[in-house]
């Protein structure tokens, strides 16, 4: 399996993360030709050598050609990604990182979601460095992100809301459950679009994981401090695909219920796995004064949990939960496209060579020749087998 470590050491950007992903391979024309599908011009890329501190990387610009651009708001974005012929993977990135970024600026500026709103030229270059770090990690078969800690700096920064302290507000909330690393001086370090793909991407924070190495890239930042290069560092590995794997730490959520309709819990269930949740369970429950009650257990990226513990708290009625950390096996899968007799469909490939259906496939096939759902089952088991 192949994964990217973002070494985020002298902190993280948008522009420093496509120059980083440029390094390790992917072509500038093949990022202008993809960027080129999404329907907004006025601007121009640029890929440059850079150096800081002696070591040599790469800096990456978005020149605007036209400085009056519309205003755009996060409704108006993500139907642009959507809508535009962007490979289904890198959309799916795209769009998950613009989410991230919207609920941060949502909560901080308490408009609504739809309504949030990103300044004429901040909206180019947040549309361009979001949109070509997916195009980047889809080009180069990244399949899992994994990232350090981040620097917080200290100071002030001017925004188009005016003076803010650093980290400002929005960076600020997407940082939470991320793991701090050492004070490395004034200065902004980690801006609302870098924090935004860490925050939607990495699934967990710390060393990096046991890896093949197989390329470096260095993204410089367009300031030179003094503490410290500014780069940023991508390391594109491959972990060993064994049968059983450890997939790192991961957060256990729980609460208990004895007043809520299974058609409340139902809709907490399908918005928890919609934030990113990794699996939603209920279990039953007998509780105090001899009620019958319901256990929640939601299982959570570590950065995740100020988004999912707010979730369970406003939808369902709980007034409190508890979580701790544990450690998972897992076995290493990908999906594959298989022929049979029924037609072509995509099936999930096990670490240790076990295939299983995809039930929504599964499904499809089912409703569309009126076949049961048990017999189209066992026939891709069948037919899929591998002995």
């Amino acid at each position: 399996m192949k994964v990217i470590y973002f070494d985020c050491f002298a902190g993280i950007a948008g522009d420093m993360t496509v120059a980083a992903l440029l390094e390790l391979g992917l072509p500038l024309e093949v990022l202008r030709g993809e960027l080129a599908k999404l329907p907004f011009t006025g601007y121009t890329l640029e890929s440059v050598p850079a150096e800081r501190h002696g070591v040599s990387g790469t800096g990456f610009r978005v020149r605007l050609s036209e400085e009056d651009q519309p205003h755009r708001h996060y409704s108006d974005i993500a139907r642009m990604i959507e809508q535009a012929p962007l490979k289904p993977r890198a959309k799916e990135l795209a769009q998950k990182i613009f989410r991230r970024l919207a609920e941060a600026e949502s909560q901080v500026h308490g408009v609504s979601l739809e309504r949030v709103h990103f300044h004429e030229v901040g909206a180019v270059d947040s549309i361009v460095d979001i949109v070509g770090t997916a195009i980047g990690l889809d080009y180069l078969g990244v399949e899992k992100v994994y990232s350090s800690g981040l620097p917080f700096g200290r100071g002030f920064v001017w925004t188009a809301h005016g003076r803010l302290p650093v980290p400002a507000p929005a960076t600020a909330l997407l940082m939470k459950g991320i793991p701090l690393t050492a004070d490395i001086g004034e200065g902004e370090r980690v801006t609302p679009t870098g924090a935004a793909i860490v925050a939607a991407l990495a699934e967990s924070f710390g060393p990096p994981p046991p890896m093949t190495v197989q390329g470096m890239g260095y993204g410089a930042g367009e300031k030179d401090f003094a503490e410290v290069p500014n780069l940023l560092r991508l390391v594109l590995g491959e972990l060993e695909e064994t049968a059983g794997s450890d997939a790192g730490e991961v957060l256990v959520l729980e609460t208990q219920v004895d007043d809520m309709t299974p058609e409340l819990l139902g809709f907490l269930m399908e918005r928890l796995l919609e934030a990113g949740a990794l699996d939603v369970s209920f279990a039953a429950l007998q509780m105090k004064k001899n009620r019958p009650g319901t256990l929640v257990s939601v299982l959570a990226n570590p950065g995740d949990l100020e988004r999912l513990s707010g979730l369970i708290l406003a939808e369902s009625s709980a007034i409190g939960l508890r979580y701790y950390p544990v450690k998972r096996i897992t076995l290493e899968r990908r999906i594959e496209e298989r022929e049979t007799t029924l037609g072509k469909l995509k099936v999930k490939v096990l670490g240790n060579g076990r295939i299983t259906p995809e039930f929504e496939e599964c499904r499809r096939i089912a409703l569309k020749k009126g076949l049961p759902l048990i017999e189209v089952y066992r026939t891709v088991e069948r037919e899929t087998w591998q002995g």
